[in-house]
């Protein structure tokens, strides 16, 4: 019964939002930090349990006619990803307060729906009650940034939606198909995970069955080439959004895999795994020169993502212990970093009114505090030895290296295309003096004449080191190996 009521509590609170900001001013925003804080408690009291595969399962039916019920699980994975989910959305609430001052109330109706929609998400087994609960949380946020965006908000928006359901009707039929399957070899219909996981499928059905999945979860993710509304949509989203969008909706794509694509196709995906490999080093490639090239703050962010989640997706299908335990602390560091820069974007965007780096610059004189967390999750997203993307990142390249050396030798470039887009936005943004300059510099500086280039010979020279001393660790795990 307590996992029901991880989903019924944000689901209460956002029916109660809008009558909260009638009985009292900030109403509505006080209800959801409430639903919230006590979502986070009811997590705390679930804990760590040590009881098989399963910490928890919750069964009842539904439509037993349609062989639809309600199974929820919680496990290890499912129980960090809620946590992530529940701290970033108090988060959420907590720095829009001043950000959103229209619609308030109708703001965080949508905001505790998607959290809802989440929720049900990582803990759904039943294959049709998760796609429920994957709608559930895309049309929320697809509000959130229609509603209370920037000025390009309703492009961005219609691209988000029609990418997303896109991709979910190509999953509805794959779910369909593992249930006709199901029905075909037992004479029962079921959408439930322990039951299609018994199948025995035709290689060529499988393989179609996990393509479906595959696309739906790698829109979502997301993956060259299926990524291009990711960056629209995290522009023009409001900073909640934008955190939420970012650190958590990201991840439900990764999860997916994981829960449901592996499992029920494994030899399917195992022969898949390479093209995956071989995509996920282009996103990481591809995202990074994408940053580089960005002058919007936010922009460059946002391309940070596609950079990052591409080691995620060559950690899940290198098919090994050391590179799975490494793209699950991947989900997680990249969840609160960049969360983390978004929010400081959204901060300088409130008091400048503007996220063009051309303009920014001198910010560490003028907000030393903020300009030095701004430093720190910069490093973080560089993947500085010390802090978790560093360890993820390892982790991920280190497993990968034994599945297939070539695509993770490629995929490890993207270390040096992190430190690149990094410095670059900790050199533009806080050091320098771009709001003082004259027209002519700005345009000077806008073609890179007029950055020191002592600066650039040093991260470069820091690349090379931080790539020959990776090289080394896998040479020496291979011959340890061989030995």
């Amino acid at each position: 019964m307590m996992l029901l009521w991880l989903i019924v509590i944000p689901l209460l609170g956002a029916l109660l939002a809008q009558p909260a900001e009638h009985w009292q001013r900030h109403g509505s925003r006080w209800l959801s930090l409430a639903v919230l804080t006590l979502e986070a408690l009811v997590l705390l009291f679930l804990g760590p349990q040590e009881s098989g595969d399963w910490w928890l399962q919750q069964r009842a039916e539904w439509l037993p006619m349609l062989g639809i019920g309600w199974h929820l699980a919680l496990d290890g994975l499912s129980y960090l990803l809620l946590w992530l989910t529940v701290a970033l959305a108090l988060v959420s609430v907590l720095i829009s307060w001043r950000e959103i001052s229209e619609r308030v109330a109708f703001f965080h109706v949508n905001l505790l729906l998607s959290v809802a929609g989440i929720v049900g998400v990582f803990l759904a087994l039943d294959l049709f009650l998760f796609f429920v609960f994957w709608e559930l949380m895309l049309i929320p946020m697809v509000l959130l940034i229609a509603i209370w965006g920037h000025d390009n908000r309703r492009y961005a928006a219609t691209k988000f939606f029609i990418f997303t359901q896109a991709s979910s009707l190509l999953m509805l039929v794959a779910i369909l198909g593992l249930a006709f399957s199901h029905q075909q070899q037992t004479g029962t219909l079921s959408f439930d995970r322990d039951a299609l996981l018994r199948l025995s499928l035709d290689p060529a059905l499988a393989w179609w069955l996990m393509l479906g999945f595959f696309v739906a979860f790698a829109v979502k993710l997301p993956i060259v080439p299926l990524h291009t509304w990711l960056p629209d949509a995290h522009t023009e989203a409001p900073t909640a959004g934008s955190v939420l969008l970012a650190a958590i909706l990201l991840k439900t794509g990764a999860y997916g895999l994981l829960r449901f694509s592996l499992p029920l196709f494994p030899e399917a995906s195992a022969g898949f795994a390479p093209v995956a490999m071989g995509l996920g080093a282009l996103g990481v490639l591809y995202g990074a020169k994408l940053a580089f090239a960005q002058d919007d703050m936010k922009r460059l962010v946002a391309y940070t993502s596609v950079s990052h989640m591409g080691f995620v997706l060559l950690g899940i299908y290198a098919l090994n212990g050391l590179a799975l335990q490494g793209a699950v602390m991947q989900m997680l560091a990249h969840g609160f970093s960049t969360a983390a820069l978004f929010i400081i974007v959204g901060m300088l965007y409130e008091r400048w009114h503007t996220r063009d780096l051309r303009r920014l610059g001198g910010l560490w004189a003028l907000l030393p505090r903020l300009s030095g967390f701004t430093l720190l999750f910069a490093l973080a997203s560089l993947g500085l030895p010390g802090l978790a993307n560093f360890v993820a990142e390892f982790l991920i390249l280190a497993g990968a290296f034994q599945r297939h050396w070539p695509l993770t030798a490629v995929a490890a470039l993207g270390l040096a295309g992190a430190a690149l887009y990094s410095l670059l936005l900790v050199q533009r943004s806080l050091w320098g003096s771009g709001r003082r300059w004259s027209p002519g510099r700005t345009a000077r500086c806008a073609s890179g004449a007029c950055c020191p280039r002592w600066r650039w010979r040093c991260s470069f020279s820091d690349c090379i080191r931080s790539l020959f001393w990776i090289w080394c660790v896998f040479r020496w795990r291979g011959y340890s190996k061989c030995r």
